[in-house]
Parts: structure tokens; sequence; C-alpha cells
């Protein structure tokens, strides 16, 4: 990497697996409680499997065209990062082995023991053969691999064992008599962990001990039962786990549909190209080159020796086994003060904005919106873009109802949202089935805003009412995720929301907005007017200073932007969860900037923009981060905040999360994640505990006042 790059910038492969890092550490963590810490082993391996399957494939690409890549990697060759990210993947996967052993001890402590197929005995015995008959057999994909033409395709979903058989041999008399020994048939074959059936099983309690085995070594147990007909010697099963690049390859055929282009191209990604095989370090030699050379692995792809278990997403969904003294309290989601979902929303917000800020506020409001909006007799269109969904979702269920009440829906979904797009196919087929309109999107241009707006007829005129956040409209990740929605009837911003969607219909006209920063026309250009404005200010000697909280940072000129605005005396805090490319602290070029990511018991999704404006702060909320593909790729959303006291949760919550001693992490150049230093005699502040606590002081304050 040049001096230079290596000065300014952080390379961001290695800050997202630094990320990843501060995941284990969570895991790590013995004040988290243990089966969360489980949890957040299956986050690192899930963020783990996502990361090869997106950005290293795209490294890989670069790597095997002939090029270098250093303009657009940062200064380093996209062949030694290859390299780079496999080293440092093989010591996370390492340590993460190690944080889940110390785990498995602890449980123990707790008297939850998991045991492999070695250890079943007494009771255990009968319950485990006759599972695998009732519920792991129907369903078990065996495929003996020796004498195939072709080798089977291996999904990257999925976990296998491979086995191998050493065959019995007969020993031969040769001409002189003497008996010759035989060198033993070896047969290989392939076994598909089924993923219809919780891979974490619980066993028959006893002697007071809650009892615990995977899948994996229900089948290792009954081993000889699949392979009855083989008269072998020796049986082992050993896990493997490949990772496939994910990248959509989209065809160019005018005669398709966009529906059509991108359900092909899901498709064709099962047999995308391998990227990164895991496998049992304890693996015989002889059957991990049987599998990579009928796989056509090789050296360019990311090869990483593992534990026993791979997969290990799956711990996400661990079982809680009744022990909620091993979980986090549940938190109940607070109401919104003054906003009833008994009520008319639509009558609270005419008068007022509002804002959501969940999971600790309830995300119901925006399901109450809708299915307001949708037997309401004055409203007549609803249009909104929807990028990722819940599984059973109660937002298209609400548009379908819309529908079949006489309103005009228009949805813009994004078929191309990373690893939903099978789902979002399958919802947009549902509802054009209904009569919804469907926009697919803009040729070249993700849609990752997230907007609604609702038009009603009030005395004959046309009133706007709509919503927009900072997160998916997804009842699921609602839970986990933190973001904002704001909710609003201030015409002027609805309309610009409203001319968003004629962009959708007509893309080559381009429309100025009076309030809203609209991405990929405008937001740059305005980030960089309101930087300019808090330089100047500084350089003046007025106060100066901006906030920002987003998901990553990653941009080269809006990084360099605020080094410029560092340089002029401007104070800049940064709260990044994921990638930080920017070098925070250094003398002459940072040194008015810290930056600092917090990882808890929620996943940080807000994207919150503060400009103090010579102390009259303007603040934003955003669906965009501060990366290229946000500012000049997509079509993102930032809003300004008008209402004075949603700006000042905004701000009260920012500096809430910049108070943190508990679980935030500087980020560094040399990725350490070292936690911010709490000083003796300071209390212990946890960001997201006190969030919460803010809004339900809030909430009394409000109603002791009522």
């Amino acid at each position: 990497m040049s001096t230079e790059n290596t000065f300014r910038y952080i390379d961001r492969e290695k800050s997202w697996l630094a990320f990843n890092a501060r995941v284990l550490q969570e895991a790590a963590d013995e004040s988290v409680p243990l089966l969360e810490r489980l949890r957040f082993i299956g986050i690192f391996s899930n963020n783990l499997d996502e990361f090869f399957r997106v950005r290293f494939a795209a490294i890989r690409r670069l790597s095997l065209s002939g090029a270098t890549g250093e303009k657009i990697l940062g200064g380093i060759s996209a062949q030694q990062l290859v390299k780079d990210i496999t080293e440092i993947v093989i010591k996370q996967q390492s340590e993460s082995l190690k944080v889940l052993h110390n785990i498995e001890k602890e449980l123990v402590k707790k008297n939850i023991i998991i045991i492999n197929e070695n250890e079943v005995t007494g009771e255990h015995e009968n319950f485990v053969k006759d599972f695998f008959i009732q519920k792991i057999s129907p369903e078990l994909v065996t495929i003996i691999l020796n004498d195939l033409a072709e080798f089977p395709l291996l999904k990257d979903t999925s976990g296998y064992l491979a086995i191998k058989l050493v065959m019995k041999s007969e020993p031969k008399s040769s001409l002189l008599g003497l008996v010759k020994k035989t060198k033993p048939e070896v047969r290989y074959a392939v076994i598909e962990i089924p993923k219809n059936t919780n891979r974490i099983v619980e066993l028959p309690e006893k002697d007071g001990k809650q009892y615990l085995i995977l899948l994996d070594d229900i089948i290792r147990y009954n081993l000889s039962s699949i392979f009855n007909i083989f008269d072998y010697q020796s049986i082992s099963a050993h896990m493997i786990k490949i990772t496939r690049d994910a990248q959509l390859d989209i065809d160019s055929d005018m005669s398709k549909s966009m529906l059509e282009k991108i359900a092909t191209s899901v498709k064709e990604r099962r047999i995308g190209e391998p990227v990164r095989f895991v496998f049992d370090k304890n693996i015989e030699k002889d059957t991990l080159k049987f599998f990579l050379s009928k796989m056509g692995i090789d050296a360019s792809d990311s090869i990483i020796p593992g534990g026993r278990y791979h997969n290990r997403r799956d711990y996400m969904s661990f079982p809680n086994l009744g022990r909620h003294d091993l979980l986090y309290p549940p938190r109940v989601p607070l109401p919104v003060e003054g906003l009833s979902l008994d009520g008319s929303l639509l009558n609270k917000i005419a008068k007022k904005d509002y804002l959501i800020n969940a999971p600790f506020q309830s995300f119901s409001y925006l399901i109450k919106f809708l299915r307001e909006a949708a037997l309401d007799p004055k409203v007549t269109t609803i249009k909104i873009t929807l990028y990722r969904l819940a599984k059973n979702s109660q937002i298209v269920s609400s548009l379908i109802n819309a529908a079949k009440n006489g309103k005009k829906v228009t949805v813009q979904i994004e078929l191309q949202a990373r690893f939903d797009e099978a789902s979002n196919i399958s919802y947009a087929e549902q509802m054009q089935q209904e009569g919804i309109e469907l926009i697919f999107g803009i040729k070249g241009l993700k849609v990752h805003s997230k907007i609604c707006v609702i038009d009603r007829m009030e005395n004959d005129k046309l009133k706007r009412y709509g919503f927009i956040s900072t997160g998916n409209f997804n009842e699921t990740t609602a839970k986990i995720y933190t973001d904002l929605t704001l909710f609003t009837s201030h015409q002027q911003i609805l309309k610009d929301v409203s001319k968003i969607f004629d962009f959708f219909d007509v893309n080559y006209r381009i429309h100025r907005y009076k309030h809203l920063i609209v991405s990929p026309h405008y937001t740059r250009s305005k980030f960089y007017k309101l930087i300019d404005r808090e330089i100047n200010n500084a350089i003046m000697g007025r106060p100066a200073y901006i906030n920002l909280k987003m998901n990553s940072l990653s941009d080269y000129p809006i990084i360099d932007k605020l080094y410029e605005a560092s340089n002029a005396g401007v104070k800049i805090k940064l709260q990044v969860r994921g990638i930080c490319s920017l070098i925070p602290g250094v003398k002459g070029m940072s040194e008015n900037i810290e930056a600092v990511s917090i990882v808890d018991y929620f996943l940080e999704h807000t994207r919150s923009y503060i400009f103090c404006n010579n102390e009259e702060p303007e603040v934003y909320i955003s669906s965009a981060d501060f990366m290229t593909r946000n500012l000049d790729g997509r079509v993102e959303v930032t809003c300004p905040i008008y209402d004075e006291d949603i700006k000042k949760q905004i701000i009260d919550t920012f500096e809430v999360g910049w108070k943190g001693n508990v679980k935030a992490r500087y980020h560094s150049e040399k990725f350490e994640n070292n936690y911010r230093v709490r000083e003796s005699d300071e209390a212990i502040f946890r960001a997201q505990h006190e969030t919460y606590n803010y809004y339900r002081d809030r909430l009394e304050k409000g109603q002791n006042i009522n």
C-alpha cells in the first residue's frame, strides 16, 4: 500500500473484518449473558458468510482479471488483499473456536451440556435413533461420489459431511502361494445437513441437567444405518462448507422483464464460482485433496481450516431452553408520547410531526398508519418503496388490503436487495396479482430510499401524509435494528417525496427538490456545502461542529472533506458501527475527529447527521451512509428535521450514544477495537440502555404533565 493511502485511509475490507471482530468481542465478553454470547457467535459466522459472498467475491473477480485494482482498493492490489483477508479470517476463525469452547465450558457450569455422537448414552440413545428415523432420515440427501461423471453442485447455504469409507479387502494369493495384501478401496460420499429442522436439538433432561446435540452428530451417530449396504472396515465424517460468489449478473435481453432477469440471475447464483472452502482441520489429507480437486478449488480461493462444526450462523436461533437467566431481560417497545395506536394516526400527524426510534419505541405505528390508510375512504393513493421485507410481511398485507379497498397503490420494490431477491420476487408477484402497480427500479441504480406518501382528499383539497425512515419497513428486523422514522404532513416535504416517485416513473427527468436531499444527483454536493459552512464558521471563530451517526464511512472524497474540516478547527464526532476508512486523531490531519463504534444487543442502523450551523443546528435523517455507492449509485433520501422537539430528540440521543463507556470501541488504523476507557470514578453508561431510559423518562414526564 502506498505511503499516502496508508496514512490517509483505512482499507474498507479490513475495516469490515474489524467490525466483525467487534461482534466476536461480544461473544467473548463474560458480562454478556451466555445464550446471548452464542447468538453473537452466530452473527459473527453469518456476517463472514455474507462478506465472502459479496465483498471478497468482488475482490477475487478483480484479482483473477489480472488488474491490480489499486485505485479502487485505496492503494493495495487485489491479489495481496485476497491473501491478507484469508490470513485475517483464519485468525478470526481460530479465535471464534476458542470463544465457543469457553462458552461451552460455562454452559456446563449452568447445567447445559452439548454432547457429540460419542457421548450419547442411556435414555438418549433411543431418542437420537428415533429422532433420526422420524425427522432426519426422510429428508436426508446422501450422494456416493466415486463413480459420478460430474461432481454434484454443493450449495453455499448448506453444511455438508464429507464421508470416507475404507472398504474391507480380501487377501489374494500370489503364484508362489504367498498371501498378498491389496490396498483397500476407498469410497467417498457427501451428506447435506438438513435445513428444515432446527440444527440444535434438545434432548431429554437427565439428573437436573439440560442436554443438546447438533444434527451433524445425530447423523454421525447413525452413519452405520445410512451406509449399511457397504462392507466397510472404517468410516469417518468431517464437515465442509463452501461459499460461492453471490454477485448478480443480469443479462441485457430487452425482451425480458426486470422481474424475469433478476429471477434468472438469482437461480444462476447457486452455480457461482467458489470463493471460500472451510473444512474440519482434522479431516484426512486424502479426503481433503479429493474434495478440493473435484470441486475445482485452488489457491485463488480462500481455503480455511476450522473446527468440527461450520455454519455456526445457526447459533443465532439457539434454543432459549427456558433459561431467561441466561438472556438479556426483554425490553418492551415504548409508546410514542402523544401518539396512540387506538386512535387515528392521521389526525394526530395532521397537527404535528412525530418520530419513532425503533426498537426503543414501537414499530407498530408504521403498520397502523398503512392499515388506517387502507380503510380510510378519504385516502385515494398510497406510494411506498420496499427494500427488505419480513417473512410474513404485514406491510405487504396492508398494501394489498388497500388495493382491495379501491386505493391506487404504487410500490417501488427493489429486486436487487442483496440476498432478499427471491423473497422480493415472490412478494412482487403476489402484489401484481392483487392489482398493485409495481416499479422495478432504475437501470444502473438501486433504490435504497425508505419513503411513503399517501394522498387524502380533505374538503375537496389534496392533502399528503407520509413517513421517511433510515431503515427497512420490516417488522422482524425492527426488533433488533435501531432506526428512525419521521411521520409528517409537511406538504412541501411530501411534495418532494411525490417527485421521487415521478422520477421512478420517468427517470430521464431530473427533478429539483426544495427540502429533501436525493441521491444520486444532489447528496454529495449538499453534504460538501454543509461541511464547507462549518469550515467557514470555524475560520471565522464561530462555533463549529459535525456529529454524524451511520453504518459505514468509506467514501474517500467525503473523508478528505472531513479532514479539511478538522484542520480548520471543526470538532467532529463520528458514531460509525461498521466500516470506517477515516483515520481519527492524527495530528495535522484529523486531530479534531473522534470515531467510535457501538456494538451491543441491538444493531446500530440509524443514520442521523447534525451540523452546528453557528449554534442553530441543522439535523437530518437519511437512508444513506457516506459510501460511494450511497452517494452516487443509489436512490437515497436525506430528510431535514424541522420540528424543534424532534431535533432535540435526535441531538440528545446522539449525545447519549457518545457518552457510552461500556460497548463503545475506538476506530483506529490498526484495528485494535479498544474499548472507550472509563475513568475510575466514572459511572457505567451503557448507551442502548440509556437511550431506552431517555424515551421512558420523556414518556413518564409527559404523562405527569397531562
